[in-house]
């Protein structure tokens, strides 16, 4: 074993035995409850939800993620660049032109979602569908 990975592999035992210890330890000393309808129903911020099941979520929410995902991972190649900005541009000047591109092909994709309306949020307002009633028939017959 190379000797510049003992500390790695320390990091790693050190990681795995503490989790292992974490979980012994919540099963021997946590209390042992059974569940009961309260804890295995549905909660939401205090409140008795309205509605069975998952609310479906608008479908303008999947490009917005994507885009965000994108420039959050564009911003994170530049993080490097900046931190040995001097460096580079001291020994070529071809680091300034290469990150300007960079940056350019990402204000274009910026530009090009915002016109396209990918980066508009406009909550959709349509009502939630009324909680089903296990008593609708004696409602009905009222």
């Amino acid at each position: 074993m190379d000797s510049q990975f003992l500390p790695v592999f320390i990091q790693i035992l050190v990681a795995i035995g503490f989790a292992a210890v974490a979980l012994t330890l919540s099963v021997v000393l946590g209390k042992s409850v059974r569940p009961n309808a309260n804890m295995v129903s549905a909660f939401e911020c205090g409140m008795l939800p309205f509605v069975l099941g998952p609310r479906p979520s608008s479908s303008k929410f999947y490009p917005f993620a994507m885009l965000f995902v994108i420039f959050d991972i564009e911003v994170v190649f530049m993080y490097p660049w900046a931190v040995q900005f001097r460096d580079l541009v001291a020994k070529s000047p071809v680091a300034l032109v290469s990150m300007a591109g960079f940056a350019g092909i990402l204000a274009v994709a910026y530009v090009y979602a915002f016109r396209k309306g990918a980066l508009s949020w406009k909550e959709d307002r349509r009502p939630l569908p009324a909680p089903a009633s296990t008593s609708g028939k004696a409602a009905e017959a009222a």
